[in-house]
């Protein structure tokens, strides 16, 4: 909670005006505010007021259109957040800071800073473990424990640490992501005392040495898109899935795994609460993920058994080290802060200069800006590029104005960061995710159709020749239709097909990786062939 109560009141005073940055909320819910026609209108008019902020906009969660507080409880304000962040997300922003001062018994107001765009410097010993898994899994439970130190009391009272307050380092990733940091010195770890104290994630990242960054997704079904942007469309360098130890590996476990692996993204797998079944119950799980491992060809490690040094060398993506762990009495925690204080950085591509493009925003007295991930090589301000393809297949010459990284303006940019591009030569309505960024020297082709090897993970009948799914490639997200070879695949199969987008080339390469989704049906693929245009 925020003792001073100078930025509410001063927002209160301010209030809601037309073109103004400022918005007022009693509260968000999902079923209402991101149901079909409603959700775009509202990123909309965050937009606005982001753009009316020069950047950055106010929202005042708790408090009835004319500005009196009405306060709503934990939980609301909690799901508040998260149909927040989707609409930031959205509109091309994220949630900066989130402040909140009690109402009555139980209630909550808050003011939420947005800001556009969301960048993040990566020092090369900072790595970004993804978080996976079924909801009610423990995901935020453990991540919370992991970074202040503190016991959950059972009911989950450490996963407000992210459930609430998006850390201020922010990724640009979908929306409903959480963030949670903590790091290490020459002493051991660097924790959080108060992670609502934005003061106090401040003194973490200055004070650390090395520094370990979450992105905890979400596990419910109707957002497993989210997911799937945060896992594939990002540049992370590990992943964490979590497995309770009462309930087992569920669909949703599957899902994430296969994705999590079919990106070759080394992982590891937390047994989560482990104290509340018997020992013969954890054991019969651990035997459940090593089967699953051992499915897709996995080798299963158990901590317990080879040790945590063991499990640092050898973590691979062929490689998944398994360990049991409980939020409430700590078992396990001292093991994976072990891991995460000796894990070394993943390696990124070395080669020309590549970025794909998430989103794209246009900036007053700037122009058009393209946000996203260098894949590989370096940019620097000054340098002639491309970018495409357009719809037509075409690439357009382009020059980067300026480049931005976290806010701050640098003269050059490497792989794995995340970076806003300012470009001249082009404008924003042009830019559209899924297009990429190339030295001007690069002779790239666009291509509509693919050869690739996939295996579905989940369908309810076949896959056969006319198939029409979504594919997740990098930051691509187009309609594609599949044709199998032989005609068809059943769940579980893995084999060799043709794609074909549907609307518009992109550049594709092969060995590139891709997860496919179709209502409940998801599958992974490795690109084989490309035909180029």
């Amino acid at each position: 909670m925020s003792a001073d109560r100078a930025v509410l009141d001063e927002a209160l005073e301010r209030g809601e005006e037309e073109g103004g940055y400022i918005e007022f909320k009693e509260r968000l819910s999902r079923s209402v505010h991101l149901s079909e026609g409603r959700m775009e209108s509202l990123a909309a008019q965050l937009r606005h007021r982001v753009l009316s902020g020069d950047g950055t906009a106010t929202y005042v969660i708790g408090v009835t259109d004319d500005g009196g507080i009405a306060g709503i409880s934990r939980e609301d304000f909690s799901e508040s957040m998260d149909v927040l962040s989707l609409l930031a997300e959205e509109a091309g922003a994220h949630i900066h800071d989130v402040e909140t001062w009690g109402v009555g018994d139980d209630g909550l107001v808050g003011v939420a800073t947005l800001q556009e765009g969301a960048m993040l410097d990566g020092d090369d010993d900072h790595i970004v473990v993804g978080t996976a898994g079924h909801v009610d899994h423990g995901k935020s439970t453990l991540v919370g424990s992991l970074v202040t130190g503190r016991s959950d009391d059972g009911e989950g009272a450490t996963r407000s640490f992210l459930d609430v307050q998006p850390h201020e380092v922010e990724r640009g990733l979908s929306a409903d992501l959480s963030y949670g940091v903590y790091g290490f010195d020459a002493d051991g770890p660097v924790r959080m005392d108060n992670p609502h104290r934005k003061a106090d994630r401040a003194r973490v990242v200055q004070e650390a040495e090395r520094l370990v960054s979450f992105v905890d997704t979400v596990g419910h079904e109707p957002w497993l898109r989210t997911t799937i942007r945060g896992l594939v469309g990002q540049r992370l360098d590990y992943g964490l899935i979590v497995v309770a130890a009462d309930d087992g590996p569920t669909r949703t476990t599957r899902e994430h795994l296969g994705i999590l692996l079919a990106m070759e993204l080394p992982t590891v797998v937390a047994l989560t609460k482990v104290d509340m079944v018997e020992a013969g119950r954890v054991s019969e799980v651990e035997r459940e993920v090593e089967r699953l491992l051992r499915d897709v060809g996995k080798t299963p490690l158990r901590i317990e058994r080879h040790g945590v040094e063991t499990a640092v060398e050898e973590i691979s993506d062929a490689v998944v080290p398994i360990l049991k762990t409980s939020a409430v009495t700590k078992q396990g925690l001292d093991d994976l802060d072990y891991l995460f204080e000796h894990l070394p950085k993943t390696a990124h591509e070395d080669g020309d200069f590549r970025m794909y493009i998430d989103r794209s925003y246009s900036v007053t007295g700037v122009g058009a800006v393209a946000s996203g991930t260098v894949n590989s090589g370096t940019v620097e301000a000054g340098d002639e590029l491309l970018v495409g393809p357009m719809a037509d297949g075409a690439f357009r010459e382009v020059e980067v104005r300026s480049i931005e990284m976290h806010y701050h303006r640098v003269d050059r940019a490497k792989a794995g960061r995340i970076v806003g591009i300012a470009l001249k030569g082009v404008r924003e309505a042009d830019l559209e995710r899924g297009m990429v960024l190339l030295p001007a020297d690069a002779d790239p082709a666009p291509v509509r159709r693919f050869e690739a090897e996939v295996m579905v993970l989940n369908h309810p009948t076949r896959i056969g020749s006319g198939y029409e799914p979504v594919i997740h490639l990098e930051t691509i997200s187009e309609a594609a239709v599949f044709r199998p070879e032989g005609g068809q695949l059943l769940p579980g199969d893995s084999g060799t097909t043709d794609v074909e987008f549907k609307f518009r080339p992109y550049l594709v390469e092969e060995g590139q990786r891709f997860v496919f989704r179709e209502g409940r049906s998801k599958g992974v693929g490795t690109v084989t062939e490309v035909y180029e245009e």
